[in-house]
């Protein structure tokens, strides 16, 4: 059988691979769903040709942290602080979530990503509180046709802070239906609550039940008040670091936590534009580069903010550039800024796919590794001409850009558009689902007056350092 090849024309290359580099004008050569060849003037008989004349093409963002099922409920809270989105979302609003709603959510949320150049996601899917919910959740997110790390993080029951819920069993059978080879585009990983956010007795449980499953995990630790607790030097004098876990935020941890995550070969997801909004700390961007950890960048919430990498890019590049200037003796007359472009880039591809154990897969275009590719327009008014096209990407660029998206080598998007018939549909049923759980909030005290229209601030929820 012959091979299937597209061949990827004239565009500006941004590969994240350092031995490639940034091309101004090159082909992308793609047989089987691999990238087999990146130059310029590349020829291939049989081959679909796609033009990305004025186009930068580069690999697909990697988010490595989002919170999928909530994105029904999105831009609800962002006006909200994070004790009162604890209080309005996991206090409130997801226990009425039923399986189709979470369905719903995954749905939408994931084709947002795609649609935006996101081309691979944890979803860290903390409100699957049945058996029904985690296949929902779970069918919701391979039907999208993305690269996707499903981390099962149990449901709105084990969220009582701090829990002394043990996470549920119910994950080995979702790893034995669902997630049996790691060659899947879809594959699985561990939503730790971990020393924070339950008992100590727990936190070694759901340790326990990680090495029965043999997956990768994924934890919250140091964004708010919580975090001041030292979560991750409890992991350390518990065995609970190595390379396979991802710390996600990092705001409040103090320094040597952050070098114990780099010692042990750990990695981070900040959230910048989350974090800053909902304070839950300064982000640690500059602090995790300072003890050797580059970090990945996460989405988080749609509850309050957008959900594509572009402006999680701007958020990240701008807060650390201000910490940074404010830093020196004499703000704005340093001779060279610590974080540029290029480096944000690497923090939203290559370093998402490290995060999440796929960097040898997907991350950069990199002859050899799966061709998941997004080709973004720069031939507008606000791109040309294309002088310096990371910075063009980062401080220009957004999701109405992205012409074309690869997943493996399956074109998903072209011209704009999400090759899907059912687009309609899945905006109708996430409205339904959306209508559904502010019907159902009515008959729950703490929310019941939850409405729509952006008015609606919910309690605050809080939880002393003392009892955590």
């Amino acid at each position: 059988m012959a091979a299937s090849r597209t061949l990827i024309k004239n565009g500006t290359i941004i590969s994240v691979d350092p031995k490639i580099g940034q091309l101004d004008s090159g082909d992308v050569l793609i047989e089987d769903g691999k990238i087999v060849a990146i130059a310029p003037n590349l020829e291939a008989d049989n081959a679909e040709i796609i033009d990305a004349s004025g186009a930068i093409v580069m690999p697909g963002f990697v988010d490595s942290h989002r919170h999928l099922w909530q994105a029904v409920v999105r831009h609800i809270g962002s006006n909200w602080t994070h004790g009162q989105y604890l209080m309005g979302v996991h206090l409130g609003l997801s226990g009425d979530f039923r399986p189709e709603d979470t369905y719903n959510g995954n749905l939408l949320g994931g084709l947002e990503a795609l649609d935006s150049g996101i081309t691979t996601l944890l979803d860290w899917s903390h409100n699957i509180d049945t058996p029904q919910h985690a296949d929902a959740a779970v069918e919701a997110l391979q039907s999208t046709g993305m690269r996707s790390v499903f981390a099962h993080g149990g449901g709105a029951t084990m969220w009582n802070l701090p829990s002394n819920v043990p996470h549920t069993r119910d994950v080995l059978r979702i790893r034995d239906q669902y997630f049996s080879s790691n060659d899947q585009l879809s594959t699985m990983a561990f939503a730790l609550r971990g020393p924070q956010f339950s008992t100590p007795e727990v936190a070694a449980a759901d340790w326990k039940l990680i090495q029965e499953l043999d997956t990768r995990v994924t934890v919250h630790n140091g964004d708010g008040e919580w975090g001041k607790q030292r979560p991750v030097a409890w992991m350390r004098d518990h065995g609970m670091l190595n390379d396979r876990v991802t710390h996600v935020h990092c705001c409040t941890l103090a320094d040597d936590e952050l070098k114990m995550i780099a010692d042990s070969g750990g990695t981070a997801s900040v959230s910048v534009d989350v974090e800053a909004q909902m304070g839950m700390g300064v982000p640690a961007t500059g602090r995790l580069l300072d003890a050797g950890v580059r970090p990945s960048l996460s989405i988080d919430v749609c509850v309050s903010n957008g959900g594509d990498m572009f402006n999680a890019m701007k958020s990240t590049i701008a807060l650390q550039r201000l910490l940074d200037s404010e830093a020196e003796a004499v703000p704005g007359e340093q001779e060279a800024v610590r974080l540029r472009c290029m480096d944000v880039i690497e923090f939203a591809t290559i370093e998402g796919a490290r995060a999440l154990g796929l960097d040898h897969i997907t991350g950069s275009l990199t002859p050899g590794k799966d061709a998941d590719i997004i080709i973004v327009r720069a031939d507008g008014l606000a791109m040309t001409p294309l002088n310096n096209p990371s910075g063009a990407l980062v401080y220009s660029g957004h999701p109405g850009l992205v012409d074309t998206v690869l997943v493996r080598g399956k074109t998903v998007k072209r011209e704009g558009k999400l090759l899907r018939g059912d687009l309609d549909d899945v905006k109708r049923r996430a409205i339904a689902s959306r209508d559904y759980l502010f019907r159902a909030a009515l008959d729950r005290p703490s929310i019941a007056d939850a409405r729509l229209g952006g008015s609606w601030t919910p309690g605050i929820h809080k939880v002393s350092r003392e009892t955590v």
